[in-house]
């Protein structure tokens, strides 16, 4: 299934994607994966959710193919809703997220990552938001709590990629590891945190929202707005246009 979960004991769920061949996820895959890290974290069973994919990377983004063969807007705001309720759902999960990311991370990959609460990452894995070379914005939110303000800037400005060790670097990756050793390390790290008392985690959880300095969901959707805009002047179709004509 393109979104699976399973419970490998230990009050630890993974929920892993699978949409070859580089999960760019189509909206329905949005949503579902949505539910499924809502459901996991509302199982009072799980004490810690791992975030994981099949293939050779963690996400591509959106599938800006299914966008371009839909007539009129449903696919863009159906991509835009969809987004924004699997980054909710990683953010508002009632307990931690951990995300195992490897190979290549891009647009809706950060903002999974971005709203995660640990990220472990292969030693191949790349971070980047490629949305301005598509004719879009978004997950700018999202980059700027993995990579300070400048290095955000730059990074979106020129839709520019890092590894995983500059995030080591900066503290956002918790560990890199080699990519064999990825699936374990997140595990290991998921069962330690749901070893602990459940009750005295998911308040942490819900504390440590509380006081961050940024609402990711409305600064999402700011964000958002403006990729409606690019869409009503045309000038985003004409960048998917040439990316799905340059892609197999």
């Amino acid at each position: 299934m393109p979104i699976s979960t399973s419970s490998v004991g230990g009050g630890v769920t993974v929920v892993t994607v699978d949409y070859p061949p580089v999960n760019a996820l189509p909206v329905q895959g949005w949503f579902d994966l949505a539910e499924a890290v809502r459901s996991a974290g509302a199982d009072p069973a799980t004490h810690a959710v791992v975030l994981q994919a099949e293939g050779r990377g963690f996400n591509a983004g959106v599938d800006i193919k299914e966008m371009q063969r839909t007539t009129g807007f449903d696919a863009l705001i159906g991509a835009n809703r969809g987004c924004h309720a699997a980054f909710g759902a990683v953010y508002d999960c009632a307990v931690p997220v951990i995300a195992a990311v490897q190979g290549f991370c891009l647009g809706g990959g950060i903002g999974l990552v971005g709203n995660a609460d640990v990220v472990v990452a292969s030693d191949d894995a790349t971070f980047g938001l490629p949305e301005v070379d598509r004719g879009a914005l978004g997950a700018a939110t999202h980059l700027a709590r993995l990579v300070p303000q400048h290095l955000m800037r730059a990074m979106y400005f020129t839709a520019s990629t890092v590894t995983a060790q500059t995030l080591e670097h900066h503290g956002s990756v918790y560990q890199v590891v080699p990519r064999s050793e990825l699936h374990d390390t997140a595990l290991a790290i998921a069962r330690d945190i749901a070893a602990k008392d459940t009750r005295v985690i998911r308040a942490a959880k819900e504390a440590l929202n509380g006081i961050d300095l940024q609402n990711v969901h409305r600064s999402y959707r700011y964000e958002q707005g403006f990729t409606f805009e690019l869409n009503l002047a045309g000038v985003a179709d004409e960048h998917r246009d040439a990316f799905v004509g340059r892609t197999p």
